[in-house]
Parts: structure tokens; sequence; C-alpha cells
């Protein structure tokens, strides 16, 4: 159960995926799954669409899930989709626009403004849903997407009933005054010219943790989860961090949070075989702090030895990860009546 699926040939390497006809379910590339494209609006750099991936050999089941991936990344873990299928949960994946199988020719990978605008494939995605799962779903995302998530909820409190968010990008490394000070280092730049690459190091680390090329073990397709990550564009950070501050000022969310971490964070300029144990992507202390800030009821629960998707760690770290959220979502995660306040 915790072999990861490889992708089929379509597409191979250097190829984009083709949109689905318009509300039809077509085989995806991970075997035992279909998509369905869900078209965009048209911007500047053309028509974008998001991807919503399901089990194709599923059986009608309980409380939907939908789970949104991080930067630079896409929707790859089949085992994540069927441990939550074995326990009854209707699990779907969204590649939003730019990302993954919904990344256009031409296209600037993973560009967003703000953060807002993923607002209209979230609210598409979960229609589509509710056709066949009309319960409240639970959202769940990796990294950016957890910040993206949780940001969603905000603007749309009652929607969801509750969120599983795996070491979600809640502040900037160090803390919130490092944030404030490249926010007014990146504002003069991004005036001009959001869509710059901003000069970052170019590092594999993280993609040698995963990838089955490397130190990990899941493969990845080499345009959607580059070796090397997606360039960083200053209008994208620049967005990221306004959500960091949205989040520092507090959420208020009412919905029950889990937040599942890595035990520690390992950042080196150079390749270390400790990366394997660790979040060597985001820094875990100020995560932890600032998930507090996100509602009323936050669990927070630490994995020593996981990486900074907790969900592709080794397999016995991820099966104990498993093993405590359905806990946690088998006592919060459950339909109540509204609070009275």
């Amino acid at each position: 159960m915790d072999t990861p699926f490889a992708p089929t040939a379509d597409p191979g390497p250097g190829e984009l995926l083709s949109d689905s006809p318009p509300g039809v379910w077509v085989p995806d590339i991970l075997p035992g799954f279909e998509r369905q494209t869900i078209p965009l609006e048209v911007d500047e750099e053309g028509p974008n669409a998001a991807t919503l991936v399901r089990l194709a050999d599923r059986e009608p089941l309980g409380t939907p899930v939908l789970y949104v991936h991080g930067w630079s990344d896409y929707f790859y873990n089949a085992p994540l989709a069927r441990l939550f299928a074995e326990r009854g949960y209707a699990f779907h994946a969204l590649d939003l626009r730019k990302y993954g199988r919904s990344l256009r020719p031409g296209q600037t990978p993973g560009w967003a403004a703000s953060l807002e605008v993923y607002d209209d494939e979230i609210g598409r995605a979960l229609r589509i849903i509710a056709r066949d799962h009309p319960q409240r779903p639970v959202l769940m995302g990796h990294s950016t997407g957890g910040l993206t998530l949780a940001l969603w909820a905000a603007r749309h409190p009652g929607r969801a009933r509750a969120l599983v968010l795996n070491s979600p990008w809640l502040e900037m490394q160090g803390s919130a005054l490092v944030r404030r000070m490249a926010s007014a280092v990146l504002d003069p730049m991004v005036r001009l010219h959001p869509k710059n690459f901003l000069r970052l190091p170019r590092v594999d680390h993280y993609w040698r943790t995963i990838s089955s090329a490397a130190d990990g073990e899941w493969d990845l397709h080499p345009l959607w989860r580059p070796q090397y990550s997606f360039e960083v564009p200053g209008g994208w950070l620049k967005a990221v961090m306004a959500g960091h501050a949205t989040v520092a000022a507090g959420l208020g969310l009412t919905e029950p949070v889990y937040v599942m971490l890595s035990d520690r964070t390992v950042f080196h300029p150079s390749w270390r075989q400790d990366m394997t144990a660790a979040d060597i992507v985001l820094d875990v202390e100020p995560l932890a702090q600032r998930a507090t800030r996100l509602g009323r009821q936050v669990t927070v629960v630490r994995h020593a030895g996981a990486l900074h998707d907790v969900m592709a760690s080794p397999p016995a770290i991820r099966r104990a990860a498993a093993h405590e959220v359905f806990r946690w979502m088998g006592a919060y995660a459950v339909e109540s009546e509204p609070d009275p306040a």
C-alpha cells in the first residue's frame, strides 16, 4: 500500500497535459485515478485551468477531502489518497492553475499575484465534489497549499468541516521581522516588474529527499516537480508574505485545525545526509508558533524524522502521521450543531 505509483507514459518528460472535455472525468497519469479539467478565466498569459483528481475505483464514500499541494509541486501521493479511502473518506486533490496537470505552454509556473486568485478553482472544485458528496469537506494542504486553504477558510467561514495542514507555510524563516524586512526590499521591484525572478540559491536538496532518482522514493514528473524547483517571481513571494501577515494578525477560524510538522529543521548550503530526516524547506519553530494564530481550536503534532512533506516521509513515519490524523479527525472532523456564539 505504501509503494508509490509511477506516472504512465502520458505525458512524457518535457510534455504538458491536455484538457479533459468539459465536465468529463478521464483517466489520469496515476494508475487507478481520474481527472477533470476545471476551465478558468483568461489572463495575460492565456487561458487558465485547474485539475481535480480522484480515485477511479472509488465506492460511495462519506466525508469529502480536498487536498492542495505546495509550491513547485502537484498531486502524486497515491498512497495518501488510498489511506483516506480505506477510512471511508472521498479523497480529491486539486492541481492549482499553472501547476502540475494544470500547467499550460507559455505560463509562468506557479505564478499568482495574490493567493485570493485561487478562490475560484477551490470553489469550483468543491461544487464538483458536492455533486456526489454534499457533506462539508475537510481541507488538507501542504506548505503554500496549507496557507492558501487557511486563508480561503477565513474568507469562507462555515464552508469547511476541518483543516488538516501539512507543514503549512505560515511565516517566513526566522520571524515576522524577517518578513517585514524582505517585504520592504521587494516592494520597489514588485511594483515595476512583479514577474521578475529573484536571485536565490539553486539547490536540489528537497528534491533529493523525495525523488526516486536520488535519496527518496517518489516518481516525479520533471516539469511538475523539477529538480531545482520553479524560479521564484518577486510578485508571487510578495503575495505569500501578505498571506503571512494576515495569519499573524489572526485568522479567527472556527473550524478545528490540525497542523503536522517535522520535529526539526536542517538548513545548510551543501547536501548532508541528515537532510533526509528533517524539514529542509521551512523553519518549523515559527510555523508551530504561528499555528496558534489560525483559530480557537488548533492541534500541533511534531513527527521525529519527518520531511517537509510529512506524508511523503519514509513509510513508517507517514503511517504514524496518518494514524494521528485519523484519530484526530474521528474526534474533531465531525458534523456538529453550530456554535451558538
